[in-house]
């Protein structure tokens, strides 16, 4: 349910939140500053309000300050029409919105005891929520105004606030520092290579999240078309989420993830080849074999990968480097780009980059395990 909710609210939010910088009469590179600068700040807060919490052992407490604080800053938005106030409250909103789904994954984890290959089945919640609310968000902004985009997320935050009073995360564990040794996990070259891949997920999944209904706009289509898009995305989630636990023993943690982030340049590429509405609708089938699948692996690698105590903080991590340097490079890559060569070169360009950089990374990879086995002989 608090996944449900979670993504439900996303569904008003995220997609249009370019649009409403657009009609307050923001440029490309203010645009791009802002949606580069969020990130950044989820880049050190999803670390350091999990880090705290684990050095605590006040998950609930601090992951319950942190949703009631985004639910009030997003609520003031519609009130605000120049830049620097906006940009004051995207800081705020982003450096409390930061840990949320670090904190749920972490308590999701926990509470899954010795059936944690079933994650997917309970992230499934959260596609469900998305598809279900994209379509009533598009049609209740297309007649109310955008302004709704962040009194809708705030309301069904609310819920999941509510919802969230029941997770219970992992017993603490002494002589954990503020945010965690950082070291101990950065000390393997896997996780360097894994977070490496995280952050161009999060430049690829930007490009998808944020810059798809401004593209779908520039491509003549209506904002009701767009929650239409958003639907059909979740339909492809649906088999994905629910057989995760066959694909990550098929594949096994790692594997998958290099799976999922090479179908999500292969994703991309097809949006900028198909640059018509109808196009896009097919290719967001495509959806499932992408964020679900590097997220749920992402999830679970992390997880079986944290040293003992530090569960959330690795979270935190993979939060950090996906929504955080990931989605900062690649929303202020990206404001830039649509507005100086439009989304079909955006795509192409980025969808590039990602296939690059899996070839890159899976090489250096290979070449890290053949190193480590001739040391062993």
């Amino acid at each position: 349910m608090f996944y449900l909710l979670y993504y439900a609210a996303a569904s008003f939010c995220l997609p249009y939140i370019v649009l409403y910088f657009q009609e307050l009469g923001f440029n490309g590179a203010q645009i791009g500053l802002m949606m580069g600068m969020a990130p950044i700040i989820t880049l050190v807060g999803a670390p350091f309000w999990t880090g705290l919490a684990d050095a605590k052992g006040r998950h609930k407490l601090i992951m319950s300050l942190t949703i009631l604080g985004t639910i009030v800053f997003v609520s003031i938005f519609p009130f605000l029409k120049t830049l620097i106030p906006i940009i004051v409250l995207v800081f705020l909103f982003s450096l409390f919105s930061a840990p949320t789904i670090s904190f749920a994954d972490s308590a999701t984890m926990t509470m899954l005891a010795e059936e944690k290959a079933m994650y997917g089945r309970v992230r499934l919640g959260g596609t469900v929520g998305w598809g279900v609310f994209a379509v009533l968000a598009g049609v209740i902004i297309q007649s109310y105004g955008i302004k709704w985009a962040f009194w809708g997320y705030a309301l069904i935050m609310l819920l999941a606030f509510i919802v969230s009073q029941k997770f219970t995360f992992g017993k603490r564990v002494e002589n954990v520092s503020l945010g965690g040794d950082i070291r101990k996990v950065l000390s393997n070259r896997r996780w360097i290579f894994f977070l490496c891949l995280a952050f161009v997920g999060g430049v690829a999944f930007t490009a998808i999240n944020i810059f798809l209904s401004p593209y779908l706009e520039e491509l003549g289509a209506s904002r009701s078309t767009m929650g239409i898009a958003l639907t059909i995305s979740t339909v492809g989630e649906l088999p994905v989420l629910f057989f995760a636990n066959r694909l990550l023993k098929r594949f096994g943690a790692y594997g998958l993830f290099g799976l999922g982030m090479t179908m999500t340049g292969l994703r991309l590429l097809l949006y900028a080849w198909l640059n018509f509405p109808a196009g896009i609708l097919i290719f967001q089938l495509l959806n499932g074999m992408t964020f679900p699948i590097v997220w749920v692996a992402g999830v679970s690698y992390a997880n079986e990968n944290a040293p003992e105590g530090m569960k959330a903080t690795a979270q935190g991590l993979l939060g950090a480097m996906v929504y955080g340097f990931g989605a900062a490079a690649g929303g202020l890559a990206g404001g830039l780009m649509i507005e100086s060569i439009g989304g079909r070169w955006m795509y192409l360009i980025i969808g590039s980059l990602v296939l690059i950089s899996v070839a890159v990374i899976t090489l250096l990879e290979r070449a890290e395990q053949a190193r480590q086995a001739k040391g062993l002989i």
